[in-house]
């Protein structure tokens, strides 16, 4: 406690050294601004009082919020840094998406992001193909594509973060610009392709990453301690990895069998990406003979690799939401079949429901993800869920934007969800909210834990 103190009063110290530069610096903008040619009366500028009211009411939530950290315990500290980060967002919706998003990333991977230090409410706690989950809210991949931001990432508080998808060889994606905005409708519409730095680039983070992770519960372990705590073998949360396939491979099936021998050893989980709509003809795997031999040499090229106790990594399959009852009954019976560990449900879609429809940007090609999804998504996931008779694990991804659509999810047949549109709106300060709606609806329909929700409208 006292070591938080004196943090605390080091904090409060930056922060009015801070404040202090940055009055003066609007001062001499200001006066710089006002100033004309001698003789003029110096009015101020509209603009320039507005802007001295943002920047004046920025700095007094920055000295209040420094103060007052100073004074309280860690968990309201902790609680403050993420609701401040909601100061930030509309600075980055000024920004083109992509650049955006790249900062995103790079803030992330320094650890200018708030570390969640509250233990998630136990109502959320899971376990799923053996490991412990704090929490069934989980990143989907596309935000962090080259494994850059892991730690960073898990420690905003997700249950579980899903990196790529990677490509065997490192690809540029489609050309740019190739992301778009529809803020009022709450979506974005991408045709990325597969940008990829490739897997030996990711199987360098990701193996840094495992050295360091081993090295601190080595350092940390006692004899006394044999609680087995939340996590996998990127830190406190658990990790995922998803595959993808270069443009120009002619062997799908070669290029997720090298992603599974590189980068499998560092994943708690593998994902094979058959349903992006931004790769030509990926979406065809999604057949059910194309998708049974290629999840079968997948399944043979993991299982052939050596294991400890803890066994291969869980392989799931990421599919589309544009299918045919036909498709998704096919599905079905080859994951059954082939006893396959889950399916995440689903990818974007290339339709273009309402009110996404009557904007413009709808126009564009790719990929439609965010909330205008949800009704799609969670439809072909209560289908998914009732065609596999509850047997396989279901990952519920698409649209989801509150705890309460993530109940939703759930209650149709995910046993984990996903999401990441929501999260490029939100910020960091959506996860915890999320956290606790999600454990208020399970508390008020009477839930015990997670595991009981699941499926619970299909019964």
């Amino acid at each position: 406690m006292a070591t938080y103190s004196r943090n605390a009063k080091v904090s409060c110290r930056l922060l009015r050294g801070v404040s202090q530069s940055k009055l003066t610096s609007v001062s001499v903008a200001s006066y710089c601004t006002s100033s004309t040619a001698p003789g003029a009366t110096g009015k101020i500028p509209e603009s320039a009082k507005k802007g001295r009211l943002l920047t004046g009411a920025t700095i007094g939530f920055i000295i209040a919020g420094g103060a007052y950290v100073s004074t309280v315990d860690e968990a309201r500290f902790c609680g403050w840094l993420f609701t401040a980060t909601k100061l930030v967002n509309p600075f980055f919706a000024l920004l083109d998406p992509e650049v955006a998003h790249r900062l995103g990333v790079s803030a992330t991977a320094r650890g200018w992001v708030p570390r969640e230090k509250r233990p998630d409410p136990a109502i959320l706690g899971l376990e799923v193909w053996g490991r412990k989950f704090s929490n069934p809210i989980g990143l989907a991949a596309g935000f962090d594509k080259n494994a850059e931001a892991v730690e960073g990432l898990l420690g905003l508080g997700f249950g579980f973060v899903e990196v790529g998808s990677v490509t065997p060889v490192p690809q540029e994606g489609n050309s740019k610009p190739r992301i778009f905005r529809l803020p009022k409708e709450g979506a974005v519409i991408n045709r990325c392709g597969f940008n990829s730095e490739g897997i030996v680039a990711v199987a360098k983070r990701l193996g840094a990453q495992h050295g360091k992770r081993k090295l601190d519960e080595t350092s940390s372990t006692s004899p006394s301690s044999q609680e087995v705590k939340p996590g996998g073998k990127a830190g406190p949360g658990i990790l995922g990895v998803n595959l993808g396939k270069n443009k120009t491979s002619e062997d799908a099936t070669a290029d997720y069998v090298q992603g599974v021998h590189t980068l499998s050893q560092y994943a708690d989980y593998l994902v094979i990406n058959v349903s992006s709509p931004n790769t030509p003809g990926l979406r065809q795997l999604q057949g059910r003979k194309q998708l049974k031999d290629l999840v079968k040499k997948v399944q043979a090229a993991r299982d052939e690799m050596q294991w400890g106790d803890e066994g291969p990594p869980p392989l799931l399959v990421k599919i589309a939401p544009d299918l045919s009852k036909q498709d998704l009954e096919d599905i079905a019976v080859v994951a059954l079949a082939l006893h396959m560990d889950g399916l995440i449900i689903s990818n974007t879609t290339v339709s273009r429901p309402d009110p996404v429809s009557r904007n413009p940007v709808s126009q564009e090609a790719g990929g439609l993800s965010g909330k205008p999804l949800f009704d799609l998504s969670t439809s072909i996931l209560k289908e998914m869920y009732v065609l596999t008779r509850g047997k396989i694990p279901l990952i519920g991804c698409g649209g989801i934007s509150s705890g309460e659509d993530a109940y939703k999810k759930i209650r149709a047949g995910a046993t984990l969800v996903q999401l990441y549109t929501a999260f490029a709106y939100g910020g960091p300060a959506l996860i915890p909210q999320m956290k606790a709606e999600l454990a208020g609806c399970l508390e008020r329909d009477g839930f015990k834990s997670i595991h009981e929700a699941v499926g619970a409208d299909c019964r």
